[in-house]
């Protein structure tokens, strides 16, 4: 018998505001989610694409190529950036990168409506925050990736570090999202461009290695989780898994590697995946107590019969998870996210 722990939410949630998202899926999911975050709202909205405006206000980088006729959603340039020789990668100043202030602001609403009754006094308020290599792997020029890096990592590290200072680490999770990784392990191409691009030969090896780093960037008392993505551009992935093993891969170095007990693992699951050959790969895991499996199960395509049966293949190798969506649901229609979150409530109620 499967047991469904709990609704996991991934990130974005489309609302007009962090308070908008707190009352919706406290109204809606309650104390089915363990966490729940601001919904990604304001600039943020597409994921990391925010971050090029900082880029463009970073002295020593600039655009590279010619301008495109179109830009995503009318507003986002995909022209990548380069060193343009007048900083050193290592002298490179980002501005602020807005992550620790947006935390901050929507933790202020968070706690309120907890005390006065509107969110779950469990529930704690979780941010997500991409990995370096989401923003340098997209939108640096390879040749550069490795310098540029481990400078705006220490910059991302740095806001983690005033999130972690201004909000209570009872209250506190943190999740890095990884999603153009699985682009590089999988040799997936982008714009004509391999992922992998930039990155040296030992993929898998480079991957762990940095992610036992963002697990060091979280202080020990605050639970930090990992989201495993194959991207989400206008809701489709980059490349499709063949397979949860890849996913598998990951998890399994990263937990023999991390310093201190990894939270969660989401992963993603695609709609048509309702077959046990895409989970078996997920047997081999060995997971220490209280690490968490979340499943992205839940389609608004086909909902709780689709989610149903994806759980059935599910349970041929695991008895427990969490259960959300793929990825964030924040760039879909509004008119949407009501119906999703009472999704998760049902399936969690099905099998709690």
């Amino acid at each position: 018998m499967v047991t469904v722990t709990h609704a996991h939410f991934v990130g974005s949630i489309n609302q007009p505001d962090a308070e908008s998202v707190f009352r919706i899926v406290a109204e809606h999911v309650g104390d089915r989610a363990a966490r729940i975050p601001d919904g990604e709202v304001g600039e943020r909205f597409y994921w990391i694409q925010f971050q090029t405006f900082r880029l463009d206000e970073t002295p020593g980088l600039v655009r590279v190529g010619e301008e495109l006729p179109y830009k995503i959603r009318d507003i986002f340039d995909l022209r990548p950036f380069a060193l343009d020789g007048t900083v050193a990668a290592d002298d490179l100043q980002f501005p602020n990168l807005g992550y620790a202030d947006a935390a901050i602001e929507s933790y202020a609403r968070f706690a309120a409506l907890r005390q006065s009754g509107v969110i779950p006094a469990a529930v704690r308020f979780q941010v997500s925050i991409p990995t370096p290599v989401g923003v340098v792997g997209a939108f640096i020029v390879p040749d550069d990736r490795g310098a540029i890096e481990p400078v705006y990592e220490k910059a991302l590290f740095a806001e983690v570090a005033r999130i972690a200072d201004a909000i209570p680490h009872e209250d506190l999770a943190i999740q890095w999202d990884s999603a153009v990784e699985f682009g590089i392990l999988d040799r997936a191409e982008f714009g004509g461009v391999l992922f992998s691009a930039g990155w040296g030969d030992d993929l898998l090896g480079g991957v762990i290695e940095r992610a036992v780093r963002q697990i060091g960037a979280v202080p020990d008392d605050v639970p930090v989780g990992f989201h495993l993505c194959y991207g989400d551009v206008e809701e489709a992935h980059f490349i499709q898994p063949k397979d949860a093993g890849t996913l598998a891969s990951v998890i399994r170095g990263v937990v023999a590697a991390a310093p201190r007990p990894v939270a969660w693992f989401h992963l993603p699951v695609p709609i048509e995946r309702d077959d046990a050959a895409y989970f078996a790969p997920l047997a081999e895991l060995d997971l220490p107590a209280g690490t968490e499996i979340e499943l992205g199960l839940l389609h608004h395509e086909d909902g709780v019969e689709g989610a149903e049966r994806r759980i059935a293949a599910a349970a041929t190798v695991l008895d427990r998870f969490g259960v959300g969506t793929e990825c964030g649901f924040g760039r879909g229609p509004a008119e949407r996210t009501a119906p999703l979150l009472d999704l998760h409530a049902a399936v969690v109620d099905a099998h709690r």
